[in-house]
């Protein structure tokens, strides 16, 4: 579990690196994996995570839009929108994680690395997207 939670913390600075710069992903991991000295799953599953995002980030930025409106997603703090992007990966495309798990972390990375309001934000829009797609499947 502490391992994943690396992962996870890895994969957001990448994220934010990606945000910020015109660096490449696998450079990025590459120098985060280097600098920390990390165990192999741990850069393994932060790959994983920043790929499936990095390859889905329109559709979870449309999510983002849809589930947090008064928030646009070019405007959001940077933190928040690739914590947003990574838990809706794991939730919606990755399906590997509970979606207890995937919320949790996610406000757990807010709590850290966001602002004050950042945890309240990303349980908001979790919750929302979480409470929709069980409704769905539990309708099919």
């Amino acid at each position: 579990m502490i391992s994943r939670r690396k992962a996870r913390i890895i994969a957001l600075q990448v994220l934010y690196e990606l945000d910020c710069t015109e660096h490449k992903a696998e450079e990025a991991l590459a120098h985060l994996t280097i600098e920390k000295a990390l165990p192999q799953k741990v850069p393994s599953f932060s790959e994983q995570l920043i790929q499936g995002v990095l390859h889905n980030k329109s559709k979870l930025d449309e999510l983002i839009g849809h589930f947090a409106p008064a928030f646009p997603v070019e405007q959001m703090s940077i933190v928040d929108r690739n914590i947003l992007r990574l838990a809706i990966f794991e939730i919606l495309f990755d399906n590997n994680t509970p979606h207890k798990v995937a919320i949790n972390e996610a406000v757990e990375l807010a709590k850290t690395f966001g602002s004050d309001s950042s945890p309240r934000l990303i349980n908001g829009v979790l919750g929302s997207i979480v409470t929709k797609y069980d409704t769905k499947k539990s309708q099919t």
